[in-house]
């Protein structure tokens, strides 16, 4: 069944299945038709996410384990709602002491049963499987090793001992298991499992195999089956070997009724694979072109420029975009994906020995044509034979000519092909095709999203998961005909506005969007706050920025996510390689300067913004309720939300007073129950244009011929512009009735004033039907 809305809900230790049960009544009574929780299966002890899932068959226990799970599906069924369940297919914790199948696999090696669930390269190990978990090299942590009861221990650490060896010296000891533990500055480059993007603490699964996948998803799907879990969420599907089979087989085992959506980030005009048996995506598509609506083009172009003149990085450090995004792309593949990148060099050359046609192929050249073809591939990932279109004929003339002698690029074609299915089935073709799509997506990741987000900044609303900063302004032309091919060909789609992984929820996004609008504002208070020094003008920039996001500078909630952006940006300190007296100077900058005396400043600058971001707020919340696909509400985004990249935006849910937003929401969240066929897979799209001198600054539409959503975009400079003047809508044929506000009608078929319909607030829902005041925002 499909959902006419979801709601997330963050599952962790302080907010177990009773808590999301006591939250239910208040849910239900915004017109939620399904909670939407993140994993439930056995995690991390103490884990505040749930990704690090340690065993597949058992709902978590800290979370009030799998009776705690089936009184939330009462509670919620009692109330006419459903659970949809965020699932992770793709990888587990890493973890021997709690993860049992990898605890195994140490213990007994290549020959365990559960040696077949885990991407493990034996050979490149020597036999062994590297464990990066040591704090300094192996000599270093001798002392601190020690056998105990059958196993071997290093701090809080386990791990099992190969059977037969526990009476052995430790030198001998260590050398006689099917691990190596190891120093884990050696993951980046001597790893020899496949993990997710570049977290060693996580293992990837191979759920292309039928015995692992029904290891693996028998649990969630009894859960489907019981009626407990009616959708699904599936979390990273480009890491999987091939997402298409996995799909097909999940729906096999779930049946057609369960509702599935997948985590797939889609660039540009990339579309989802149309033979996936989904619904669609989890809506990051619908993030961006709903963000875009509410950037002035011209003005984030101004403060592009105002930019580069302020924070003075270099071209590819920040400077412009696209090559901003591709030295990014240079470091990943050469540094934190090193591993990665040597496994598929090393099945290259296995590729190449075993067929005298393809043999002379120096391994520097293959490695490097790897690393130049991944680098180009644009989107996230290439999917098998047939991918032409992805790994372009112009993209590899571009990889050849990053080579000197031009007969040595003929690694190039070698690779490409490779990557294409072009030279057999054998299975080290087959492992090479599979691991370089699932290595483009951990590289797409993580140098766009982790690491040139952070360096590029702007307009920062725009650096958000799916988002293109280099282009952030999507006019109503564009969003129209999104909204129009999501109606006819992903209808049941999940849309998005702020989730767990955003980087800056909606409404920050929204308030910081108001700056592409007033460039000269935003100039005047860096001046007024330039005498407060700052480590560099890239970190004065995203800090202010920032700040002017919550309107009112949290220090204790800005310095954290600050600081987390100087170390994914990696440009003066990093995770792994951290500049101690940089980050103090950081958190000095915050404390002196957005949370200390600037912060009156930011606030009279807020104080101005407001009107506009209402404005954005209202308008972005009502497009998302109301445009084709299912809404998911983030935690709390009923109201006016502000937060920041997690931890920050990943807190308990608890209920708060409502707003005016909580209002509209309200509103079109009962008007979706009350009317699904308007809303639902069967719901039209037609797009209503205004006329007048500020028509481009309405964007409405009308669904299934029952409800008309109208919103007002980039208003301050249609303040500045004299407003609405003689601009007006006009509406469908018929009688219609204000949602959001009792008491007001329209008639169709004639010009409605836009000064008329927005006279209290910079949004409208209409409906051929009258609402109950009840369902009303006002």
């Amino acid at each position: 069944m499909t959902p006419n809305s979801t709601y997330r809900l963050q599952i962790q230790p302080d907010f177990p299945f009773s808590a999301a049960g006591d939250a239910v009544p208040y849910l239900a009574s915004l017109g939620v038709s399904h909670l939407h929780l993140s994993p439930v299966l056995e995690a991390v002890p103490g884990s505040t996410h749930g990704y690090d899932v340690t065993d597949h068959g058992r709902v978590r226990e800290e979370l009030g384990g799998e009776a705690g799970l089936r009184d939330l599906a009462r509670t919620a069924r009692a109330h006419g709602m459903g659970l949809v369940v965020d699932l992770v297919p793709n990888h587990m914790a890493a973890a021997p002491r709690h993860n049992r199948a990898l605890w195994e696999v140490l213990r007994e090696g290549p020959s365990s049963p559960y040696a077949r669930w885990f991407d493990i390269d034996w050979a490149a190990g020597g036999g062994k499987l590297l464990l990066p978990v040591l704090p300094g090299r192996l000599g270093d942590e001798l002392d601190a090793m020690r056998v105990e009861g059958g196993t071997l221990r290093h701090g809080e650490q386990e791990f099992p001992l190969r059977p037969g060896t526990e009476d052995l010296p430790l030198p001998e000891l260590l050398d006689a298991q099917w691990y190596r533990p190891a120093w884990w500055r050696l993951a980046r480059t001597e790893l020899n499992y496949r993990r997710f993007f570049t977290i060693s603490d996580l293992i990837a699964v191979r759920v292309e195999d039928e015995e692992v996948f029904e290891a693996t998803h028998a649990k969630i799907v009894e859960l489907v089956r019981d009626g407990v879990v009616q959708g699904l969420r599936i979390d990273h599907p480009d890491g999987l070997a091939d997402p298409e089979a996995y799909l097909r087989r999940l729906r096999r085992a779930t049946g057609e009724d369960c509702w599935i959506v997948v985590e797939k980030i889609l660039t540009g005009e990339e579309r989802l694979p149309a033979r996936w048996p989904v619904a669609g995506t989890t809506g990051y598509d619908a993030l961006r072109h709903v963000d875009g609506l509410f950037v002035d083009g011209t003005g984030a172009a101004e403060l592009a420029d105002a930019y580069r003149r302020f924070a003075g990085p270099a071209g590819d450090r920040g400077g412009h975009w696209e090559a901003t995004a591709r030295r990014a792309a240079y470091k990943v593949v050469t540094h934190q994906l090193a591993s990665e990148v040597a496994y598929l060099t090393r099945t290259a050359e296995a590729v190449c020995a075993a067929d005298p046609a393809l043999r002379d192929h120096a391994p520097w050249a293959l490695r490097a044509a790897v690393r130049e073809l991944l680098i180009r591939v644009p989107v996230y990932r290439p999917y098998g034979p047939g991918a032409e279109d992805v790994l372009t004929e112009e993209a590899a003339e571009e990889a050849r000519a990053t080579f000197v002698v031009r007969e040595e690029a003929a690694a190039v074609d070698v690779v490409r092909d490779l990557a294409l299915g072009r030279l057999g089935d054998g299975p080290e073709q087959r492992a090479f095709l599979t691991r370089f799509a699932q290595t483009s997506s951990a590289l797409r990741a993580k140098s766009v999203e982790d690491t040139a987000f952070y360096r590029y900044t702007p307009l920062v609303s725009a650096n958000e998961v799916g988002g293109e900063p280099g282009r952030p302004a999507v006019g109503p032309e564009e969003f129209h005909a999104y909204c129009a091919r999501l109606a006819r060909d992903w209808p049941a789609t999940g849309t998005v506005l702020s989730t767990h992984d955003t980087k800056r929820s909606a409404d920050v996004r929204a308030r910081i969007a108001v700056l592409s609008e007033c460039p000269q504002r935003w100039a005047k208070l860096l001046d007024d706050v330039a005498r407060t020094p700052a480590p560099d003008g890239q970190v004065a920039w995203t800090a202010w920025q920032t700040a002017v996001g919550f309107g009112y500078p949290y220090g204790d909630r800005l310095a954290p996510a600050l600081l987390k952006a100087v170390r994914e940006a990696g440009l003066r300190t990093s995770w792994t390689e951290p500049d101690p007296a940089y980050e103090q100077a950081v958190l000095d900058f915050v404390d002196a300067g957005p949370a200390g005396p600037g912060l009156y400043t930011v606030s009279l600058l807020a104080r101005e913004l407001d009107p506009y971001v209402r404005a954005n707020v209202l308008g972005a919340a009502l497009l998302h309720l109301t445009m084709p696909g299912v809404p998911d509400l983030y935690q709390e985004t009923e109201r006016v939300y502000l937060a920041l990249v997690d931890p920050d935006n990943r807190r308990p849910f608890r209920e708060g007073p409502p707003d005016e937003k909580t209002a509209v929401t309200r509103a079109a969240l009962r008007l979706r129950q009350r009317y699904p066929d308007v809303f639902g897979p069967s719901g039209t799209y037609e797009p209503l244009v205004a006329d007048g001198p500020a028509a481009g600054h309405c964007v409405a539409f009308c669904r299934a011929g029952g409800t008309v959503t109208a919103v007002t975009r980039l208003s301050m400079r249609l303040a500045e512009s004299g407003g609405w003047g003689d601009t007006s809508l006009t509406l469908p044929d018929g009688r219609w009735f204000d949602a959001l506000e009792s008491g007001r009608e329209f008639e169709g078929g004639e010009a409605v004033a836009l000064a008329e319909l927005f006279a209290t607030r910079p949004v409208a829902l209409l409906s051929r039907r009258p609402v109950p005041a009840a369902d009303a925002a006002g």
